[in-house]
């Protein structure tokens, strides 16, 4: 009984886990089409490894410092690194400081 529980447990956050990065996607695309920039806050190492086409490379750990260049941009910020958890960490900065902004999770989800 013990592993049924387990395994329920497990599939109800696997679907979860999925439906959230799908909504995510949904809305930053839906936001992308819309003019709103894409800023990639992943390492710039890793961004060279791939990146959504268009795409400004902020990492996370300098994002505080380049507000006025994304205020500069005029446009809705979409934030995505590779899991989504930097995005939510640099969309909480964003909105701090005034800009409208989205975590849309996995850059490769927008793809």
């Amino acid at each position: 009984m013990e592993n049924k529980f387990f395994y329920i447990i497990v599939v109800i956050v696997l679907i979860y886990f999925f439906y959230n990065n799908y909504s995510k996607s949904k809305k930053a695309i839906k936001m992308i089409e819309n003019g709103a920039k894409v800023i990639d806050v992943r390492t710039s190492k890793e961004f060279n490894l791939g990146h959504f086409n268009g795409s400004v490379n902020i990492p996370l750990n300098i994002i505080e410092n380049n507000i006025e260049k994304i205020k500069s941009f005029k446009k809705d910020i979409i934030v995505v690194c590779a899991s989504g958890a930097r995005s939510g960490k640099a969309n909480s900065i964003l909105k701090k400081n005034g800009i409208k902004s989205a975590n849309g999770g996995s850059w490769s989800s927008l793809k």
